[in-house]
């Protein structure tokens, strides 16, 4: 089942989660750094993480969720999907409070705001790996006709032509 959303012949979902799953990611381990080692500097940039982190994923849900919309009802994957967009919509909110918790004492944040952070991280490996079962085990957002000497993404023919076992009846 192909993306419905494309960007120079790629899904956008996949592109775009990147970057809030290595900011927020990144986030928790600029706290245990900030923690262990007395640096204040780290929880203020953690913050900011967190911040761009939760808006990214916000805007990435929008695709997520476009692609979700396309898949046939009543198949494994649609459930799949409902999981994978329900925990990431959790890690967003827990990401989110633990924003807001610490919007007085950038420098030192509560302990339930570094608290919130560890265990949305834990809950995003869960998403991802949903994630990763809805690519790479069911096809989600892959291309018909896919396989290991496909056309260029760019190019103007589809996947399945350059099968070899594919054969244009004129």
């Amino acid at each position: 089942m192909e993306s419905r959303m494309k960007f120079l012949g790629h899904p956008v979902h996949p592109m775009l989660i990147v970057f809030p799953l290595g900011l927020l990611a990144t986030s928790v381990i600029f706290d245990i750094i900030a923690s262990l080692r007395g640096t204040p500097s780290l929880f203020v940039a953690s913050y900011w993480m967190i911040a761009a982190g939760v808006i990214g994923g916000l805007i990435s849900a929008v695709f997520g969720l476009i692609d979700w919309l396309a898949i046939p009802l009543g198949t494994r994957a649609k459930r799949i999907g409902m999981w994978h967009g329900m925990i990431n919509g959790a890690v967003t909110v827990f990401f989110a409070v633990s924003w807001f918790l610490r919007i007085s004492t950038l420098a030192n944040p509560p302990l339930t705001a570094r608290a919130l952070s560890v265990i949305a991280v834990v809950l995003a490996l869960v998403a991802a790996w949903l994630g990763g079962e809805l690519v790479d085990r069911l096809g989600v957002g892959v291309d018909d006709g896919a396989h290991l000497d496909a056309t260029n993404s760019l190019s103007d023919r589809p996947a399945k032509e350059s099968d070899p076992k594919f054969r244009r009846v004129a």
